[in-house]
């Protein structure tokens, strides 16, 4: 039986504002867990105006409050920019106050040039990852015996829980690096659908080595999905989200998700078709029985029972009827 669990950007909606897509985020918490999904995260995105998310630690806090029962976590802070000890204090309070329902996905994507100068400015050096993220676990595990550049140095607040560790990755560097440090991997397939891919999570699993955090490796697929009650409205809001993601990887960032309306206006020209036909690799979509069989497909492939979609569709209301008709398909055991 498949897992499913939820990466929400908090799109901002053509004529809704940042705070509206973060009021949205909460209510779309709260419904995933009514439903029985087992985790929710939230990214960091800089200097994309159509997210609201750019704190994951801020915004989880305010969700685990929300929220009762549900995972909650980053899909994630972006640790080159960070120091290891303010992370591990961050999530160590977070696991503090909500103990066991914690995640800390970790990445290291620089972001844009400007972003990544602004956040990096009054570095001196830079440190390897492999190192932050030995730092983590350090911080995680309260390790005082071993010889470290802050040896007798904890993370407060001291308790008995971790947050789960997860390294987010697209390939086999990341898994590599998973693997070494003991931590669940989650696979981008929403940012890499590649060949090779298969390759990668079966390095992760051959190389894995247990860890305090974890005994057995485990694996998470992400992937873009859009789901409505017909295959014809599935393929209306993909257009949209079509729209959206040619844009925002382009040198002119959209200020907000644009409408079906919008994009049935708008078009696209034959080179911008050949790269949304590119970009369906990264999406399931259709209804959510056609999405429930294209997800257990997707499990089959990298033999894991745990996938994460992220629903960013244009709409509200479009985004909790996704989790709504895929909570019923999957049988998921929610309230």
């Amino acid at each position: 039986m498949i897992s499913l669990n939820i990466l929400d950007y908090s799109p901002i909606d053509e004529g809704a504002t940042a705070a509206e897509a973060l009021k949205q985020t909460t209510e779309l918490a709260q419904l995933a867990e009514r439903l029985g999904y087992k985790r929710f995260w939230v990214a960091e995105h800089h200097q994309v105006e159509s997210v609201a998310s750019s704190t994951p630690e801020m915004l989880m806090m305010h969700l685990a409050t929300s929220t009762e029962t549900i995972r909650i976590g980053s899909g994630g802070v972006m640790l080159p920019h960070y120091s290891a000890y303010k992370v591990a204090e961050n999530f160590r309070m977070l696991e503090a106050l909500h103990p066991g329902r914690i995640d800390l996905g970790i990445g290291r994507s620089r972001s844009y040039r400007i972003v990544n100068e602004a956040l990096n400015e009054s570095k001196t050096k830079r440190l390897p990852y492999e190192q932050q993220l030995a730092d983590l676990q350090k911080y995680f595990t309260d390790d005082t015996d071993n010889e470290h550049r802050f040896q007798q140095l904890k993370a407060m607040p001291l308790i008995d829980t971790a947050p789960e560790l997860w390294l987010l990755g697209t390939g086999p560097g990341s898994a590599r690096l998973a693997a070494e440090k003991g931590m669940g991997y989650a696979y981008a397939h929403f940012a890499k659908p590649a060949q090779q891919s298969v390759e990668v999570i079966n390095s992760y699993r051959a190389a894995f080595q247990s860890s305090q955090f974890l005994q057995e490796p485990k694996v998470i697929i992400a992937v873009f999905a859009v789901v409505a009650e017909t295959a014809e409205k599935a393929e209306e809001l993909a257009t949209a989200f079509d729209l959206w993601l040619l844009f925002v990887e382009s040198d002119s960032p959209p200020p907000y998700y644009p409408s079906v309306e919008t994009a049935k206006k708008r078009g696209f020209s034959v080179s911008e078709q050949e790269k949304v036909e590119r970009n369906r690799k990264r999406m399931l979509i259709g209804t959510a029985e056609q999405v429930k069989t294209q997800m257990e497909e997707l499990a089959d492939r990298y033999d894991t029972n745990e996938i994460t979609i992220i629903p960013n569709i244009s709409g509200a209301a479009n985004r909790m009827n996704e989790l709504r008709l895929l909570a019923k398909a999957l049988n998921l055991s929610g309230k």
